[in-house]
């Protein structure tokens, strides 16, 4: 019984260590394709704010997604 409830916490660790690896690639990479646009052409800095944002966010979302998940996955070992 123990090697199961091993098991489970590697699980809930690896899942929410790959949510967060990814969506700090992921918002590296969405903020800096838009800061590079805003350097390319400063006066599309208005239209290309309030987009990253909303990425950001949605970005920021899934990882919650993966903590809430590698909650659930705790919950089993218990």
């Amino acid at each position: 019984m123990e090697n199961t409830t091993a098991f489970v916490v590697l699980a809930a660790a690896i899942a929410f260590a790959s949510a967060v690896i990814g969506g700090t690639m992921a918002q590296g990479k969405a903020a800096s394709v838009a800061l590079e646009g805003i350097a390319r052409n400063p006066a599309a800095a208005e239209k290309l704010q309030t987009p990253m944002i909303l990425a950001l966010a949605l970005i920021e979302s899934l990882v919650l997604f993966g903590f809430g998940i590698a909650f659930l996955i705790l919950g089993k070992a218990a």
